[in-house]
């Protein structure tokens, strides 16, 4: 059997059948909304990012925690904050991506945070630079349950790896995806999933097909590749791969650039899931790095309340009118694939 069917096993297997009528609920008023026009949203959160901390470790371009340009503060998740959310959200609850901004693993509670979102039946992720995956911390993430471990690496020697990751050092994401596999191994666990996550940018992008040699011989279960987010990409960046099938922009015969694809009035993303940000904030959307469209926070107010409100389906409403009119919608790609 496949390492990709015991995933999906795996996460089948957090199924019950309040998750699974939730998520019918959800699946079917999305498309319900769509045909109509107006949202008429049912059901809890199939899916939730909940961000540990805004801190990281390096400095990369194009990411707000890199480039220490919040707006909003820094910070780390609360105990009072976490055990609400997983509290309030358990029995619907299907996926939780612990990441939002920042790097996981500086947060001295995240892997406790995993072990008890395990325990209360869901499906865990994170995304992480892998620079604190030593052996000790390897064993304790495999043995906290962690469902899906994604690390990013952004090429495949130091001198590309680091043309992004500014401030890292490729060796260390070897040496901790290593550990991370030697320890499954050790400990006889099928989990984490382990993912190389490949950012694709213009420094980086003769790299493809050797990340996947490097995966194999690291033991990985699998590679992911994956367009960037460029912020200013009217004018072109330095980061724009020059393989358009690499790109999530176009360029015009003005010089100019443009998304790829077509800005339709709709997106399910509004309707599975939100982000949880380090102090509690409820925001729609993972492209709303700095929290402008708030939609109420957990440490006043129960979830249910702020996701039922008339202020989230007003939010929803002006997606099915006009995502263009909304400026993080701008420079988004939902409902394009990534390329495999």
């Amino acid at each position: 059997m496949s390492i990709h069917v015991h995933d999906l096993l795996n996460m089948t297997s957090k199924l019950t059948t309040g998750k699974v009528v939730n998520a019918f609920r959800v699946f079917s008023s999305f498309y319900l909304s769509r045909y109509a026009g107006r949202s008429k949203h049912q059901g809890m959160p199939v899916s939730l990012s909940l961000e540990p901390t805004t801190s990281c470790n390096l400095r990369c371009p194009e990411c707000p925690s890199g480039l220490r340009s919040f707006s909003r503060p820094v910070g780390m998740l609360s105990d009072d904050i976490f055990y609400a959310v997983i509290d309030q959200l358990k029995n619907e609850l299907l996926y939780l991506t612990f990441y939002f901004q920042g790097e996981p693993y500086l947060h001295p509670k995240f892997l406790d945070y995993v072990s008890y979102a395990h325990q209360q039946g869901i499906y865990t992720a994170t995304s992480t630079n892998a620079h604190f995956l030593n052996e000790e911390k390897a064993a304790e993430t495999v043995k906290s349950g962690l469902d899906r471990l994604i690390i990013s690496i952004d090429g495949t020697d130091q001198e590309t790896y680091s043309a992004y990751r500014v401030g890292g050092q490729l060796s260390k994401v070897l040496e901790g995806a290593e550990n991370i596999v030697r320890m499954k191994r050790r400990l006889g666990s099928r989990t984490p999933h382990v993912i190389f996550q490949f950012l694709v940018v213009r420094p980086n992008e003769h790299q493809v097909e050797e990340v996947e040699e490097l995966a194999r011989k690291t033991g990985v279960d699998e590679v992911v590749f994956k367009t960037a987010q460029i912020y200013d990409y009217e004018n072109g960046s330095e980061l724009i791969p020059e393989n358009p099938r690499y790109s999530r922009y176009e360029k015009l015969s003005n010089g100019k650039y443009r998304i790829k694809n077509k800005l339709l009035n709709e997106c399910w993303k509004m309707w599975q899931g939100c982000v949880i940000t380090w102090d509690g904030r409820i925001v729609p959307c993972c492209f709303d790095k700095d929290a402008h469209h708030t939609m109420g926070t957990i440490s006043s107010n129960n979830f249910r309340e702020i996701w039922r409100s008339t202020a989230y389906e007003q939010f929803r409403n002006s997606i099915l009118k006009g995502r263009d009119k909304i400026e993080m919608c701008r420079n988004c790609t939902e409902g394009t694939k990534v390329f495999a």
